[in-house]
């Protein structure tokens, strides 16, 4: 009795700490004292990459002078019209190349590679100033700003945000969070840099200090996967092959019953 009772209680000592285990890894930013703790603020900013498309506005008070300095779709560089309406039409985005240039009308070929949408403004308004009367006001912002969300969530899919800053954590809210089945201290990121060169980093949402690594703002076309847990992906492969055990339980059982019925 003595040994059955020392068995029961290991046994539900085991279960009690697993269940704790299990408990831990499903919470998020736990350890919050190192955010307390950390003297490094930080002000994100997103940064022009290759590939990018911008939509960039001049205005100034008189319409007509600033005109030549932006294009609608139908409207070519020289300023004229097809047989498209453009004065209702949509302004057209211009294409950040593999070099990090834009074409802009009369300034033609612009380094924007790497600024802030901000500096990017500040640099075409000082680029402008020669052709106008005034200071313009120019207004830059990234019309294809997206990134995908794949594995273990509710919602996997690729998602267009008109945000200028996307967190990890406000990616996996755009697909529906994470499921329970999910492994939450590594969560792989795959981002390629301004060279083309792809790179995965690894995220511990688990923890606090997540929120201090430079990874915890996306980047464009960024890919976050979310991997299962082992015990999704055994529960995946029994389902997959129960059908497969249980005609081989039929055929075992089968032949048991025929050899029994012979050697009666």
């Amino acid at each position: 009795m003595k040994i059955r009772k020392v068995v029961c209680m290991l046994t539900l000592s085991t279960l009690l700490v697993s269940g704790c285990t299990s408990y831990q890894k499903s919470l998020y930013l736990q350890n919050e004292q190192v955010l307390n703790e950390s003297l490094e603020g930080q002000l994100y900013d997103f940064r022009i990459m290759p590939k990018d498309e911008l939509t960039i506005v001049v205005s100034t008070t008189d319409p007509e002078a600033s005109a030549p300095f932006y294009r609608k779709i139908g409207q070519s560089k020289e300023g004229g019209s097809s047989s498209i309406n453009s004065q209702n039409a949509d302004l057209l985005s211009y294409l950040v190349d593999n070099q990090g240039n834009i074409d802009f009308p009369v300034l033609g070929m612009v380094k924007v590679m790497g600024l802030t949408n901000r500096e990017c403004e500040a640099l075409i308004r000082e680029k402008l100033q020669p052709y106008l009367k005034e200071v313009p006001n120019v207004t830059v912002r990234t019309s294809n700003y997206k990134f995908s969300v794949l594995g273990e969530v509710n919602a996997p899919g690729t998602y267009t945000t008109d945000a200028e800053k996307v967190t990890v954590f406000e990616a996996l809210a755009q697909a529906g969070d994470m499921t329970l089945f999910s492994v939450r201290d590594d969560v792989q990121l795959l981002r390629e840099d301004s060279t083309g060169i792809r790179r995965i980093y690894h995220l511990d949402l688990t923890q606090a200090d997540v929120a201090l690594s430079p990874y915890f703002y996306l980047q464009q076309n960024d890919v976050l996967y979310v991997k299962p847990t082992k015990a999704k992906v055994n529960s995946n492969t029994f389902n997959g092959n129960a059908s497969m055990w249980l005609t081989l339980l039929s055929v075992v059982t089968s032949i048991t019953t025929f050899v029994l019925a012979l050697t009666k």
